[in-house]
């Protein structure tokens, strides 16, 4: 198989991309395309850069000429887009980036799969798409409406709509993949889990927006990779699976857990002013993906996130290099003024 990864330099395409390059098969040719923005880090594949299967190429997906040239020139047999902006905070600072990449770069991609005959077309979305849940509502099912409450989700549900759109209407073999909060090594440390983990590490205030009892499910990434695997494979054609962790946690929760992992004092969460329309519960339902495909979770959250902290441990070369400039600044954007006023 000829395959296109998008964004593949990222936190979720890395490891998908290592869980490909471990299996041994001699007839895989990968090309990973990424714009090597702030969050995709080629660090993340040094292990597997020199394999003869894989190759990197650099590239804007909302950039028709230059994706029509890579279409044309690798002949990809499928294409995963996992490529996208993806945190919340940054989407409600500027949605124009959120829109040309999430929207714009998926309408490119699907126009140069179906020029260049491309046979399967993966989108990697996001439980955001849903909108919110109470505490006593019903997981998220595939058959639960589109309402995103936040840009980022907004822009991730319009492209969902864009390659169910090309399978109604073109017949192009699409599938959509809807996965709750993902963790696990590689993360950028701007997202709940490395944050917390990071801070902890140097004693510096950990912020909890609001009270902390947001909800959310949690997968350990390699589970998520094994499912989109799978779904790669055997997935219907015009289907949307949900993948989800079964591990609900309050935010509160988990924070106090990488404390007490750590061995840091409690006495470093600091509350802070909640972010705009924080939507308060996630919960995915897998019976589809379990009952089609065969496929569950197998890591639970409290052996993922073991497994984690001591990766970040074992990482502090490679946390250091990902903690720049740029990122100490958008902490201190995002978070600053609200630790000084609590």
């Amino acid at each position: 198989m000829k395959l296109i990864v998008t964004g593949g330099a990222g936190f979720i395409g890395s490891n998908f991309i290592r869980l490909l390059l471990e299996k041994p098969d001699d007839h895989l040719k990968l090309l990973n395309l990424d714009k090597l923005t702030y969050a995709g880090n080629l660090d993340n594949l040094t292990d597997v850069s020199e394999d003869s299967r894989y190759t990197f190429v650099k590239g804007d997906i909302a950039d028709i000429l230059e994706m029509r040239k890579i279409f044309e020139q690798f002949e990809p047999d499928a294409l995963i887009n996992f490529a996208a902006e993806s945190h919340v905070d940054r989407s409600i600072e500027d949605a124009a980036p959120f829109i040309r990449a999430n929207i714009q770069g998926t309408q490119v991609l699907l126009d140069c799969a179906m020029a260049f005959g491309t046979k399967r077309f993966l989108q990697i979305s996001t439980d955001e798409v849903y909108g919110s849940l109470s505490e006593s509502d019903p997981a998220f099912t595939e058959k639960n409406p589109v309402v995103p409450n936040s840009p980022y989700a907004a822009s991730k549900a319009s492209a969902d709509h864009l390659v169910l759109a090309y399978h109604h209407t073109y017949d192009m073999d699409v599938v959509v993949t809807r996965c709750s909060n993902n963790y696990g090594p590689y993360q950028f440390p701007e997202k709940l889990i490395p944050l917390m983990i990071h801070n902890a590490l140097t004693d510096k205030p950990l912020p909890v927006y609001g009270d902390g009892r947001n909800i959310r499910d949690w997968i350990y990434v390699k589970d998520h990779c094994t499912a989109l695997h799978e779904v790669l494979v055997r997935g219907e054609a015009g289907r949307v699976y949900n993948i989800g962790g079964d591990q609900e946690f309050r935010n509160i929760e988990v924070v106090k857990a990488i404390l007490s992992i750590v061995g840091k004092p409690e006495s470093l969460i600091k509350f802070v002013k909640d972010r705009p329309g924080h939507d308060f519960r996630y919960a995915m339902d897998n019976s589809r993906i379990t009952g089609e495909l065969g496929w569950e979770p197998s890591v639970t959250f409290e052996e993922g996130l073991e497994q984690t902290i001591s990766w970040y441990l074992s990482k502090k070369d490679w946390v250091k290099k990902v903690i720049s400039g740029e990122y100490r600044e958008y902490f201190d954007r995002m978070y600053g003024d609200r630790l000084s006023a609590n």
